[in-house]
């Protein structure tokens, strides 16, 4: 397996995989798929703000993808990401989120950021708190039954992760472009 920046001829690859989990999983609140060329604008928006898009590859097959985006659009976030991760059906528990998940911290941290928060559908969701948890991340909070989808409410289970030390100290000059 190998863990590269995401490009927009992986678009297609990403709009299956996540489109899966909007049909069928609970891991995002999104119900209906997006295009290639939805997930294609996503990935630009992401990287344009300099933030980290990499997919996990294995002989030429995209079988998962992360990424960071900005957690809040307020200039007092801008030293926060929220982290999304997908893993393709079929491809779970091979460590594919891990090293996608991975290269998104170490690129997050390269950028001086100081928090990273992970927002994730289901509290049921066992794979990828427990995914998040084995990264560094803590369980902050459950926002109960502020989803609905396949006919049952779902929580959504907050976690974070301190980068560079955290809030140990005052940040220097820079952060996200917000």
């Amino acid at each position: 397996m190998i863990v590269r920046p995401a490009t927009s001829a992986d678009a297609e690859a990403m709009a299956e995989i996540y489109g899966h989990n909007a049909l069928h999983g609970a891991g995002t609140f999104e119900e209906a798929p997006p295009t290639p060329q939805e997930m294609a604008a996503r990935l630009q928006t992401v990287q344009a703000r300099g933030l980290p898009w990499v997919v996990v590859e294995d002989e030429g097959r995209v079988l998962g993808f992360a990424y960071a985006g900005p957690y809040r659009l307020r200039s007092a976030y801008r030293y926060t990401a929220e982290d999304s991760v997908y893993v393709a059906p079929g491809a779970q528990g091979r460590g594919v989120g891990r090293a996608a998940l991975q290269r998104v911290i170490e690129a997050c941290e390269a950028m001086g950021l100081r928090r990273l928060v992970a927002v994730i559908g289901d509290s049921a969701n066992a794979g990828s708190v427990n995914l998040h948890r084995s990264l560094g991340f803590l369980p902050v909070g459950t926002l109960p039954d502020v989803g609905y989808k396949h006919g049952r409410w779902l929580d959504v289970v907050l976690m974070s992760r301190p980068l560079n030390g955290g809030s140990a100290s005052a940040p220097g000059e820079g952060g996200l472009d917000l």
